[in-house]
């Protein structure tokens, strides 16, 4: 996406229009998915509602150990006779109707901090894996029928002109958001497990993202699509994580308005200028820019200024190679620039013909003359 300079606007019928887009610079973020997924699973975390069981469970009968002498365990005992409960085991996690192991509380912790810088980092990378229709596919998305990937529609065709959802699944289908929704409708099935008695009876996909400008499009469109099975909504100025990489993997369909299109250069700055609504935010770069490491080595720019080292094969390092100050002039003189009149001087070297007075001999000679 970043070697395309504009993006098309379509129309409510789902025709391109005249009118295009500078693609904004967060589309040009990097896209990490290690980062998405550590994010999202924080989020999901931060998203929880405490559950426990109840203080009294387990513990709502008269029972009292026997003592010993009975021949049976000392395990409290339910009271009273007559019935099959009466001398049954009670309150221990190893009872039946007792109590459990280490019951659960609400005042566990339920939330994890998570890095802001991060959590920027995560939208950005999951707004620019929006616009790679590889990406889109791979999650799962119908979009073979979309006419462009990022998918812009006119703000025109939201402000105001949708207030049904009879209408919204007009402007889907003639966009070519039909096979999504389809998709969405064949997907629902019953949970399986415990969830279907705890609210949670029916899975679905994920369908298109809708994200609008409220100001120019207004929040009409909020009802219009809320009662379509798997679309979502979701203004610019606050979109989620959560929403943009479901299950923390990249690749959701995403529809702009232009409107809110336009808002994101504001929204999120780019490399050099900071965003105007996130203090101290610039967009993140990629560290290497050109992944094909041997085309760089290759490339005439680095191959220009390398030398050859012995063997003649090249090296990225030959501008430091070491060399021996012992046998290399010039090595020994960057090392120690008096060595050259050290040298002249003929300071600590010895001819071939002379021999080296020894220490001792010098010194006791010194004390026979005196």
């Amino acid at each position: 996406m970043a070697s395309r300079p504009t993006v098309t606007v379509h129309g409510a019928d789902g025709a391109a229009s005249n009118d295009t887009h500078p693609l904004p610079n967060v589309f040009k973020a990097p896209i990490r998915p290690d980062i998405v997924q550590s994010v999202h699973t924080g989020m999901a975390k931060n998203k929880r509602q405490p559950y426990a069981v109840s203080e009294k469970a387990g513990h709502q009968t008269s029972a009292e150990s026997w003592g010993t002498g009975r021949a049976v365990a000392r395990i409290p005992r339910v009271s009273g006779g007559g019935t099959h409960r009466a001398g049954q085991a009670a309150f221990g996690n190893q009872c039946r109707s007792g109590r459990m192991f280490a019951p659960t509380k609400v005042w566990r912790k339920w939330h994890q901090k998570i890095n802001l810088g991060q959590k920027r980092f995560a939208t950005a990378s999951a707004i620019a894996a929006s616009s790679s229709a590889a990406l889109l596919l791979a999650r799962g998305h119908h979009v073979s029928t979309i006419p462009e990937v990022p998918l812009v529609v006119s703000s025109s065709a939201f402000g105001g002109a949708i207030k049904k959802t009879s209408a919204a699944v007009a402007l889907l289908n003639a966009v070519g958001a039909g096979p999504e929704l389809e998709k969405v409708k064949n997907s629902r099935k019953l949970r399986a497990g415990k969830g279907k008695l705890r609210g949670r009876r029916h899975q679905q996909r994920r369908g298109p993202l809708v994200i609008y400008e409220p100001e120019k499009d207004g929040k009409e469109l909020i009802r219009a699509f809320r009662n379509i099975p798997g679309v979502e909504t979701s203004t610019v100025y606050a979109l989620n994580l959560l929403q943009l990489a479901p299950g923390g993997h990249l690749g959701r369909f995403i529809i702009w308005t232009s409107a809110a299109f336009a808002a994101l250069d504001t929204v999120y700055g780019s490399t050099t200028e900071p965003s105007e609504l996130k203090r101290d935010f610039l967009l993140p770069s990629n560290v290497v820019a050109q992944p094909d490491i041997a085309k760089l080595i290759n490339s005439s720019e680095v191959q220009s200024v390398l030398r050859p080292v012995k063997g003649g094969a090249i090296t990225k390092r030959a501008h430091v190679q070491k060399k021996n100050p012992l046998h290399n002039k010039q090595v020994l003189l960057r090392l120690n620039p008096y060595a050259k009149a050290y040298s002249k001087e003929g300071l600590g070297h010895v001819k071939a013909d002379e021999k080296p007075i020894a220490k001792e001999a010098s010194f006791e000679a010194t004390l026979h003359e005196n």
